[in-house]
């Protein structure tokens, strides 16, 4: 999608300036979307900002298993609506809530649960860096095959038990380096393994969603990496690396760099009228 952009080298430069922007910028935080309800059809997201400091965002066709990268937000208060794919901007939202962006803070708005009992939830992600050479990580429990889970190292080290269904735990500090990670219905039954290396001072959530092919499909997201990065979002693959994102992030990163060429436009014009 970005290769069909014109002006390579612009988006080049963009990507460049969203990547170096430092981590906690005064009066801002960051606020990232997810569909995790496994039930309920592709919605179109609305985010706005009450007060008009920004213009409105939509991305559409989300699906289930989408999680954003962070975007960065001034703080203030924002309304997030999802609306069933294609419906008219106009039209009643399924489901709507509010998000307050504290300076520094960082915020998962998910649509949980059952589509007969949907509801939007807005969890308080701690990116506070692990202490010593630990690495960081909570579950975020999104699959209705297995309605209680246990998650641990094939190495017998539990990570978190009994978590339920539209659940998230807390975070908690275990050691880096490569695990496989076992996902478990509580109680027995098939276990889904996922093969991933977790980063010393790294922050992670693993996504527990139902697989189409069956079974449970844990996914492995970074929070934060390293000290001083900027809040991040991306899906880990099994050897710590970055998976090709999903249309919500292209969408997030188009919707700055909209932004960013506007902004150029309007200086280019104004100068334009100032010069003799």
């Amino acid at each position: 999608m970005l290769r069909k952009l014109s002006g390579a080298a612009l988006a080049a430069a963009t990507v460049a300036v969203l990547c170096a922007a430092p981590a906690q910028a005064a009066g801002s935080g960051y606020v990232r979307l997810a569909h995790l309800s496994p039930d309920t059809p592709a919605v179109d997201v609305y985010l706005k900002a009450n007060g008009g400091k920004l213009k409105d965002q939509r991305f559409n066709g989300v699906a289930y298993g989408a999680m954003s990268d962070y975007l960065r937000l001034p703080t203030g208060t924002y309304s997030v609506a999802m609306r069933k794919s294609g419906a008219k901007s106009d039209s009643k939202p399924v489901l709507t809530t509010q998000v307050t962006v504290a300076d520094g803070g960082a915020y998962t708005v998910a649509g949980v649960g059952r589509y007969a009992d949907l509801g939007l939830r807005v969890l308080r992600d701690d990116l506070k860096l692990p202490s010593g050479s630990e690495s960081k990580i909570r579950i975020i429990q999104a699959s209705v095959r297995a309605p209680v889970l246990d998650v641990a190292g094939t190495n017998g080290k539990a990570i978190a038990d009994g978590v339920a269904f539209a659940t998230t735990t807390d975070y908690r500090q275990v050691n880096p380096g490569k695990w496989t990670v076992r996902v478990m219905p509580t109680g027995g039954g098939s276990p889904s393994e996922l093969p991933c290396t977790l980063g010393e001072g790294n922050v992670y959530s693993l996504l527990v969603l139902d697989d189409k092919k069956g079974g449970l499909k844990p996914e492995l997201h970074i929070d934060a990496a390293g000290a001083g990065s900027v809040p991040q979002g991306g899906v880990a693959t099994g050897l710590g690396g970055t998976e090709r994102p999903s249309q919500l992030p292209i969408a997030l990163l188009l919707a700055g760099l909209a932004a960013l060429l506007a902004g150029a436009v309007t200086v280019t014009l104004r100068r334009s009228k100032t010069t003799p």
